[in-house]
């Protein structure tokens, strides 16, 4: 998820920023259109016009890598406080579904600058156009064309 957002930022012109753990990231972002790498989340917020958030996937092993998710929370989570230091106007974003108190806290994701459940709705239409595309098109005569 995370390669494939970057690169539809960038395309779009944003200067993309990766923040979280070293034992989160991949060994190298060579080749990936990234402006910079952080593990200070407080450090970047007050830059931010956007920020998009990941779910901790601990069924895909994310939570082996980081010591708890409490810990993980404390320092990467966007809570309440760290939602206050973001400028004015950002938008906060997250694919879907959200951990909440994980990566995000509730009332943060009930923000109006939290465009969450927009995004998700979204997600949808576009997934359902892009197989449309890659698929191709039926035609009356039953015969697909690509």
């Amino acid at each position: 998820m995370a390669r494939s957002q970057i690169t539809a930022y960038a395309a779009l012109g944003a200067e993309v920023t990766l923040v979280a753990p070293a034992t989160l990231l991949p060994p190298s972002t060579e080749g990936w259109p990234v402006a910079g790498i952080s593990h200070d989340l407080d450090q970047v917020l007050p830059k931010m016009d956007v920020i998009s958030l990941l779910r901790v996937q601990a069924e895909r092993g994310s939570g082996e890598f980081v010591p708890t998710l409490r810990e993980y929370t404390a320092g990467y989570g966007l809570t309440s406080r760290r939602a206050a230091m973001l400028p004015t106007g950002s938008l906060i974003l997250h694919p879907g579904p959200i951990v909440r108190g994980v990566e995000i806290a509730s009332d943060v994701a009930e923000l109006p600058a939290a465009l969450i459940t927009e995004q998700v709705s979204n997600g949808v239409a576009v997934r359902m156009a892009v197989l449309f595309l890659l698929l191709g098109q039926m035609s009356s005569e039953g015969t697909r064309h690509v």
